[in-house]
């Protein structure tokens, strides 16, 4: 197999797509796209983030929520990393989100995305990664499979794909993970 260098770039596929719910100052929700995070322990995450209206959301209010986002909704998850909250306060609003406040953080669920964890700040780190602890997992009954959990049959989250600047969805179902492995015993 022939190989090339491509230097450094962030390809880690797949790259979730993450859409992160805040209130401003005044109360009002507000979203951004973020693509650089991921979990980095059972119940933390971290994302890297520039300066934005939501990073001085979470830094004032320590909570946050971080919901998947969907191809059913690729069009609105899209919108709210292109537009700003400093300059479109009602953004959220116009992508076709509407909000339910979390019961367990001081942060807006977005109604359309069906997975969304609640998320409390523990420390930034560097200036711009975002280290925080799940408290709960909100997820919208409509993608729990017969075992009570979600299951990717139902629930259609998309992926940043880094080198196009594309969004794609996952694909199928290939094999039982800690299963498919034993064979190779």
């Amino acid at each position: 197999m022939a190989r090339k260098d491509l230097g450094a770039r962030p390809y880690l596929f797949p790259q979730p797509v993450l859409i992160l719910g805040t209130y401003d100052e005044d109360g009002t929700p507000n979203a951004m796209n973020a693509a650089w995070g991921g979990v980095v322990g059972a119940d933390e995450i971290m994302i890297d983030l520039s300066e934005h209206k939501t990073t001085d959301n979470i830094v004032r209010n320590k909570e946050f929520t971080v919901s998947m986002g969907t191809a059913e909704h690729l069009k609105s998850c899209d919108y709210v990393g292109m537009v700003s909250g400093k300059k479109e306060p009602g953004k959220v609003k116009r992508a076709g989100f509407t909000v339910a406040k979390s019961e367990k953080v001081n942060a807006p669920i977005i109604n359309e995305l069906p997975v969304t964890l609640e998320c409390k700040l523990e420390d930034v780190i560097g200036g711009s990664k975002y280290l925080a602890k799940i408290v709960n997992v909100s997820v919208d009954e409509s993608v729990l499979g017969s075992d009570g959990d979600v299951s990717l049959d139902l629930f259609h989250p998309i992926t940043y794909e880094t080198a196009h600047h594309s969004y794609y969805s996952l694909g199928k179902k290939e094999g039982d993970a800690f299963h498919d492995g034993a064979e190779l015993k």
